[in-house]
């Protein structure tokens, strides 16, 4: 005990500690707001079609804003793979797999950090989910949502705290067996590109990561992100983030308390 005890001890040391806040920006992880604990990388080993995985969408602003109305969210992905695996064809009529993502708008259970700038009073949906684009190229994913309050649930928010303001959840179903749509185990990079937050008045929009460059990226089965840019193309798509994907070199497992205790049996 006292050996596994010093070996966790040690494994609190080695972990990478979290990046100093750098608002405005935003912030995209597994599981978790990125200060509760939220994951960049997730791994599935593709063998069953129950189950669901949740990407969690945040933000911080440098100085506090009123009469905030709602938020309007773009997110990229790309596979490190020459097409799009059929495997995130979702949501639409005819593709593989239509009913497996959906928007949600209540703060992770086990929240600490995070707050729900919504206080639990904003509804939304996802408003597209589009393969291809002539600016990012025909393997890419445009994912665009949005959410709001009803005028009594007018927000005011606070600088440097980090807030929640939607997740995505991903079902694994058709993963395995007939009608399986392929690709599930292909590296995929995922931006959350752009937010845009409305106020009566008037609103903001957030293009940055809020905990440095990689907080705005989440990762799927090791992908990693490279020659990112910031780039402008007019006023149709405005600023958004081009970027290469491709396996990481280094691999990033999300071990648990349980893969610990397994190496001192």
């Amino acid at each position: 005990m006292r050996r596994l005890l010093m070996f966790a001890f040690a494994l609190t040391l080695a972990a990478p500690a979290l990046a100093d806040p750098t608002p405005p920006g935003v912030n995209l992880r597994w599981d978790n707001c990125y200060s509760d604990g939220g994951v960049i990388n997730k791994t599935f080993a593709c063998d069953r079609n129950t189950g669901t995985e949740t990407l969690v969408m945040s933000f911080l602003l440098d100085e506090d804003m009123l009469d905030v109305s709602g938020m309007e969210s773009r997110l990229f992905l790309i596979p490190a793979s020459p097409t799009m695996p059929s495997w995130w064809s979702m949501k639409n009529i005819g593709t593989c797999r239509p009913s497996s993502l959906s928007l949600g708008t209540t703060l992770p259970l086990g929240s600490l950090n995070c707050a729900d700038w919504a206080s639990g009073n904003a509804a939304g949906g996802i408003g597209s989910y589009s393969a291809g684009s002539l600016i990012l190229g025909p393997v890419s994913m445009v994912l665009q949502v949005a959410a709001a309050v009803p005028l009594y649930g007018i927000a005011s928010l606070a600088a440097n705290q980090e807030y929640f303001c939607g997740s995505l959840t991903i079902n694994h179903a058709k993963t395995v067996g007939t009608g399986a749509c392929g690709g599930c185990e292909v590296p995929v990079c995922i931006v959350f590109d752009r937010l845009r937050i409305t106020t009566l008045a008037s609103g903001l929009q957030v293009l940055n990561g809020a905990n440095g460059p990689d907080s705005q990226f989440a990762r799927w089965q090791n992908g990693e992100e490279s020659n990112v840019a910031l780039n402008y193309s007019g006023q149709n798509f405005g600023y958004y983030h081009s970027y290469n994907c491709q396996l990481s070199s280094t691999p990033t497992r999300n071990s648990t308390w349980g893969a610990v205790k397994a190496l001192y049996r």
